[in-house]
């Protein structure tokens, strides 16, 4: 066990209210399962003037998940014991099917729902009811990639856990957060709030940044099992005692929710039962962020070390990052610094990646760096003395002219190919894909495109179109329902024998491979 270096950690948190501006954050450490930190700042409300305070209720988001994990190890047991309820849930799949397991983990391969609604014509602040999800989810019938071999993070994966909990027992995913977690933890304010439209603790959450300022965010979904969970720094904090305090228990919650998993051919997963899991040096980590617009959190667990962080914004600021921050200033860890290598000017520019049919584009960010877009955010890599361009999630090794990607965390690597050429203008017209049910529309304004949804959730707004190379586009989207925005929508256009367009392809990191024939 490492010595903590309690001022040079204190530091640290005092330091997080400028390096992560905004209206208000509250922070807190556990160590040897007491709290020997808590620091708050700012306001749950700035025209009310309202201080947030370590009880404020804030929406934790995404961290959910394993909540809704542990709530099915207790009301279910073996997740198997539902995958007859899945296969009734997703009738049409074709190929093979994903397990419950699969959902748990990540590795199911079902595109992210939040993201379908940008196709399904969703508005960024519209409503979303309870009863859309089960329809959205339940049309599919192709998957990402064979279930179990690949990660691919899907919110709709714990809406289905969520569904098959509350069909299976009858009962309320409520009920089993306060009788598997909240209750013995004595998480005593924590409780699903499903609803993003009301604030159950009056905190307001803000988009903007200081450049920009700062607006009420709006939000207007109904989400439960993938996210839904209200609760304050006291609670989060007494979540991280109950850990500490059922460490050696076997079969202790969260034990068995952080046991590490394998993908299909046996190799070491970096996800399971809702968390992630991660290394800071030679420490092992598990945790989980959340995000909605206006708020942001994180939390991180090293079981060895007996250390948790909790970080929680009213705001848009980077919570993984600063919880990141706290943990190796609680763990006296300094990043190693490498000398930096450089890459030839060729290797810079865009790609597709075959298995995803997404592009890749890097461009030179400084001396020895680089951004890569290819996920659903800029990925900042160091490029080495050997080459190889690395961050702690992926690397780029240039071979001739491609470029070999390895993304360890996906269980995934390929070699993506250099694009070119001009894209055509023929593109507008409507296109429609039988699985979603849903509609493209592509029009020409003086010369610049864009692209309108259509579907289940309406006639959304129109979405500027970049051409890349010759027949394929990029579809820039900001905003989304869900927070963040799934990234940029890679179009690729299919021509016949004769070069008339008969279709397109359409993806995004969270919801790939989507096939459109055009029908005007």
């Amino acid at each position: 066990m490492n010595n903590l270096d309690l001022p040079a950690l204190e530091r640290a948190v005092l330091a997080l209210t400028h390096q992560y501006k905004g209206p208000g954050g509250v922070v807190g450490v556990v160590r040897n399962g007491e709290v020997i930190l808590k620091h708050v700042w700012g306001y749950a409300d700035l025209a009310a003037r309202l201080p947030l305070t370590s009880g404020a209720l804030l929406p934790i988001c995404s961290i959910s998940k394993h909540f809704t994990c542990a709530a099915l190890l207790d009301a279910v047991g073996n997740p198997a014991n539902l995958d007859a309820a899945l296969n009734a849930y997703l009738p049409l799949i074709e190929g093979k099917r994903p397990d419950v397991a699969h959902l748990c983990h990540n590795q199911s391969g079902l595109r992210d729902y939040w993201a379908l609604t940008v196709l399904q014509g969703a508005m960024a602040d519209g409503v979303f009811r309870r009863e859309d999800a089960r329809p959205l989810l339940s049309r599919a019938r192709t998957t990402h990639f064979e279930p179990g071999t690949r990660y691919s993070y899907s919110n709709g994966n714990y809406r289905i856990l969520a569904d098959l909990i509350e069909d299976h027992t009858g009962r309320s995913l409520s009920e089993f957060y306060d009788r598997s977690a909240f209750g013995p933890a004595g998480m005593a304010t924590a409780a699903l709030a499903p609803d993003t439209s009301v604030s159950p603790g009056g905190v307001i959450g803000y988009e903007g940044n200081e450049t920009t300022g700062y607006f009420e965010a709006r939000n207007r979904i109904y989400w439960a099992g993938d996210a839904g969970i209200c609760a304050s720094l006291d609670d989060m904090l007494a979540w991280e005692t109950f850990i500490d305090r059922t460490r050696d228990d076997e079969g202790g919650l969260y034990r068995r929710l952080s046991v590490p998993e394998t993908y299909a051919d046996g190799t070491p997963a970096t996800y399971g039962f809702g968390l992630a899991h991660e290394r800071i040096g030679d420490v092992a980590i598990t945790g989980h962020g959340g995000a909605l617009r206006g708020f942001r959190s994180r939390r991180l667990h090293a079981a060895a070390e007996r250390l948790s962080i909790v970080v929680m914004f009213n705001h848009e600021a980077d919570a993984h990052a600063a919880a990141t921050r706290l943990m190796k200033a609680a763990l006296g860890h300094s990043d190693a610094k490498t000398e930096a290598g450089a890459w030839d000017a060729a290797h810079f520019g865009t790609y597709l990646e075959p298995e995803t049919g997404l592009a890749l584009t890097t461009r030179p960010t400084g001396p020895g760096r680089l951004e890569l877009r290819f996920a659903t955010g800029a990925e900042a890599l160091q490029i080495a003395t050997d080459g190889i361009a690395r961050s702690g999630a992926v690397s780029l090794t240039a071979e001739g002219t491609g470029l070999y990607m390895e993304r360890e965390r996906e269980n995934l690597a390929t070699t993506a190919e250099k694009v070119s050429g001009t894209a055509k203008p023929d593109i507008t017209g409507r296109y429609h894909c039988a699985e979603l049910d849903a509609d493209i529309e592509i029009v020409s304004t003086s010369g610049v495109f864009f692209a309108g949804f259509e579907g289940l959730l309406g006639k959304g707004a129109m979405h500027a179109m970049q051409p890349v190379a010759e027949d394929i586009w990029l579809v820039s989207c900001k905003r989304s329902m869900d927070a963040p925005a799934p990234g940029d929508w890679t179009v690729r256009i299919h021509r016949d024998g004769k070069g008339a367009i008969c279709g397109l392809t359409i993806g995004c990191w969270l919801a790939r491979q989507i096939g459109y024939i055009k029908v005007v």
